[in-house]
């Protein structure tokens, strides 16, 4: 019973993917950008204008984007709240985005491998669903494996940081040694410093164990010598 609850979706999701947008707002149709292009979790009625903003105060508020006549939502704002592993997601206008509903598509191209397991769109390998509808449509279909439930990712999360204050991934571990490396070097960059700011610093050149760490001196090159004309060739003797 558990195992059910946590796969069905959150309760706002259904109206989030039927909801109506950018259509006017019937309470600021006068005003400009009066298009309903947000959409609220926690109320879950329909869909509102920037200007109705101010009814939904620390509400959970979503804006609707949309590209290609299709409407999307911006991947760090809609993956606070639900898993949309599995989703393929797009870079336009350089932001990450995700579509809600299905996009079919009437003619599969040549050479490719993997579509969307509802609505048949070309998808990259490692994704199975071309939107949150999509994945939806899966779930319904009684696909297990499938959720939109964070408690699990969040909890994993949340185990790994008690077990240990310090960085645990392989990335994180390899990031630390470099930074201590570099800590390390910046060190001994600074003792070698103080070292040759002091008295010591004319006293060492001439012994062989010293540091010398300054650039040889470069010859110096006479321009009022180099600028004057060369006597007259003599021919020589037959």
């Amino acid at each position: 019973m558990m195992r059910a609850e946590e796969e069905s979706p959150p309760p706002w999701l259904i109206p989030l993917l039927r909801a109506n947008y950018f259509v006017p707002c019937s309470i600021h149709a006068d005003s400009n950008k009066s298009e309903c292009n947000m959409f609220c979790l926690d109320c879950t009625s329909s869909s509102f204008c920037s200007y109705c903003l101010t009814n939904h105060k620390n509400h959970r508020v979503l804006q609707i984007r949309r590209s290609s006549y299709h409407n999307v939502v911006r991947v760090n704002e809609i993956q606070k709240y639900i898993d949309i592993s599995c989703v393929q997601t797009y870079i336009i206008n350089s932001a990450r985005i995700v579509f809600l509903n299905e996009r079919p598509q009437p003619r599969i191209g040549k050479g490719v491998t993997n579509t969307c397991e509802i609505c048949c769109r070309s998808l990259l390998d490692s994704f199975r669903f071309c939107s949150l509808g999509c994945k939806l449509g899966g779930m319904k279909r009684g696909n297990q494996s499938l959720t939109f439930s964070l408690k699990g990712k969040h909890g994993r999360e949340y185990q790994a940081g008690e077990d240990s204050d310090e960085a645990t991934t392989p990335t994180k571990i390899r990031k630390t040694c470099a930074f201590n490396r570099l800590m390390n070097g910046l060190s001994i960059s600074t003792a070698k410093s103080d070292y040759f700011s002091g008295d010591q610093w004319s006293s060492s050149s001439g012994d062989e164990s010293g540091f010398n760490l300054s650039p040889g001196t470069p010859p110096i090159y006479n321009h009022r010598n180099s600028s004057r004309r060369k006597g007259v060739p003599h021919r020589a003797p037959f």
